[in-house]
C-alpha cells in the first residue's frame, strides 16, 4: 500500500502578505495532491471559532475533514483538522485533549485504505517544552489505548527546534520521527518545526518540502510530505 500524507500550518488563511486568503490554501493543497493532510490553525481561536476553510469550499476538492470538530463552525479541534481523500473510508475519528495551560489539542482518525486500517494524529504542540513532552506522552497514552492495534501516523507542527532532543525524545524505540526540511517562516525557512512520526510497520520513501510560489505566500509555514509503503503482512 502507498500513501502520501502531509502536514501544514495554514496560519488562519493568513499569508506572508497580510491577506486572508482561504481559496489560495485551498490551491496549495491541490498542488501538494496528499491522500491524508493534517491541518493547524484551521480555525478561528475566538468566538464560534469558524474555520477558515468552509465545507462548501472543502465540497469542490478530492478531500473531506474527518468529524472531530466540537463546534457547528468548526472544522477541527483546537484547530487541527484532517482531510482524507473521499475514496477511503474513515471508520472512527475522535478529538484528543492535551495538557496544558493554552489550547491545545489534536485530532485523531482511523482509515481504510486498500482493506487496511491505519491511524493518523494530527496535533499543534505547545511553545514550552516542558508542555511539548507531556503532549507527545499524551498522544502516545491515547494511541495505545485505542483498539485495534494498527499502523499509525502522527504529523503536525511540533514547534521544536531540535531534530533529536526535547519531546522528540518521547518517541521510544519503533518510531521513526521525520524533519523532511525547513518549512517556517515560508519566505526563508530556517527551523524544522513540522514533522511527521511513524510507527514501525512504515516504510517512508521519501520526504520533502513543498515550496512553491503560491505556498511561498499562502501562510507562515510551507507544508511537508512524505511518501510512504505499508508492506503485506
Amino acid at each position: 500500500m502507498h500513501l502520501k500524507v502531509a502536514s501544514y500550518n495554514i496560519h488562519k488563511g493568513v499569508g506572508s502578505d497580510r491577506r486572508r486568503d482561504p481559496d489560495r490554501i485551498i490551491a496549495v493543497l491541490r498542488e501538494l495532491d496528499a491522500d491524508i493532510i493534517a491541518l493547524q490553525e484551521v480555525d478561528m481561536r475566538l468566538g464560534e471559532r469558524a474555520s477558515v476553510l468552509s465545507r462548501a469550499a472543502l465540497d469542490d476538492t478530492h478531500w473531506r475533514a474527518a468529524d472531530v470538530a466540537m463546534r457547528p463552525r468548526s472544522l477541527g479541534w483546537h484547530g487541527n483538522a484532517l482531510l482524507v481523500r473521499r475514496d477511503f473510508d474513515i471508520l472512527d475519528a475522535k478529538p484528543v485533549d492535551l495538557p496544558t495551560l493554552e489550547p491545545r489539542g489534536a485530532a485523531r482518525a482511523d482509515v481504510l485504505v486498500a482493506g487496511r486500517r491505519i491511524r493518523v494524529v494530527g496535533t499543534h504542540l505547545d511553545l514550552s517544552g516542558l508542555r511539548r513532552r507531556d503532549q507527545v506522552k499524551a498522544i502516545l497514552a491515547d494511541i495505545t489505548r485505542c483498539m485495534p492495534p494498527c499502523p499509525t501516523i502522527i504529523l503536525g507542527d511540533f514547534n521544536q527546534w531540535g531534530t533529536r532532543g526535547g519531546a522528540m525524545q518521547e518517541f521510544g524505540p519503533g518510531w521513526d520521527v521525520r524533519a523532511p526540511g525547513l518549512s517556517f517562516p515560508s519566505r526563508q525557512p530556517l527551523a524544522r518545526l513540522d514533522r511527521i512520526a511513524l510507527s514501525a510497520q512504515w516504510q517512508c520513501q521519501t520526504t520533502g518540502v513543498h515550496h512553491s510560489a503560491l505556498s511561498a505566500q499562502a501562510s507562515d509555514h510551507l507544508p511537508v510530505w512524505a511518501d510512504l509503503t505499508l508492506p503485506n503482512i
